[in-house]
């Protein structure tokens, strides 16, 4: 499939309802990339063979280039993006300036989105293997690491003073679950105007929209907000 200027358009291979999928999605509606959309569910079973004859391992997101490349993993997907499309920038080219924001990238990606997710699996394995060690364990560091990022967010706006980018790519899904998983106390007042601010975003609050109908996938039981 060609865009408007008759070039192959980017096949992203992923599901409304997963946290490392929006990572991938904002950055694409941040540059306007048009792309074709393939959704991983039963409907459609012929996306997951396709997924899994670029990466055996199945695991999404995945980004297909222009160029019929595979991508994976969501980072380098923004990588890949920033380059395809730079404007605007995501990735800013200073150095000092790009190594903040990957190193924010990174902390919301293994110390929110992960424990988030071990409290998640712990669900799936259902009640009689809950364990709830690495519950409590999970939940703990989440509390330390809200009370980190609420100190670095007091100045307001977004994760890295040079503007929107990877860093709030990997912000908004990994809080926004996060939150559900251990709700963010009302002592961390940054902290919580912070994932606020990435709901309001416009490619942030439409991943959320898009996932609204999938809300019964969560295994802990969606709340009734957000």
């Amino acid at each position: 499939m060609a865009d408007t200027k008759g070039r192959l358009m980017p096949i992203l291979y992923g599901h409304p309802f997963s946290s490392y999928t929006w990572k991938a999605l904002i950055a694409l509606y941040e540059k306007d990339i048009a792309f074709d959309y393939r959704i991983l569910e039963a409907e459609w079973p012929q996306h997951g063979e396709e997924l899994k004859s670029h990466w055996p391992v199945g695991k999404f997101p995945l980004l297909v280039g222009d160029d019929g490349r595979a991508w994976f993993e969501a980072s380098i997907i923004i990588e890949y993006l920033d380059r395809l499309t730079p404007e605007p920038r995501l990735i800013p080219q200073d150095f000092e300036a790009a190594m903040q924001v990957r190193l924010l990238d990174r902390v919301f990606d293994n110390h929110v989105m992960t424990p988030m997710q071990e409290v998640v699996n712990d669900a799936l394995r259902g009640p009689e293997n809950h364990l709830p060690m690495i519950v409590d364990q999970a939940k703990a560091r989440l509390e330390t690491i809200y009370g980190w990022l609420d100190k670095e967010l007091a100045a307001g706006g977004w994760a890295a003073p040079t503007g929107f980018s990877l860093a709030d790519c990997a912000a908004a899904p990994s809080l926004f679950y996060a939150d559900w998983v251990h709700p963010i106390a009302a002592a961390h007042a940054n902290l919580r105007a912070y994932r606020a601010r990435l709901l309001a975003h416009p490619s942030v609050a439409r991943c959320v929209e898009d996932a609204r109908p999938y809300r019964a996938y969560f295994p802990l039981g969606a709340p009734d907000r957000d």
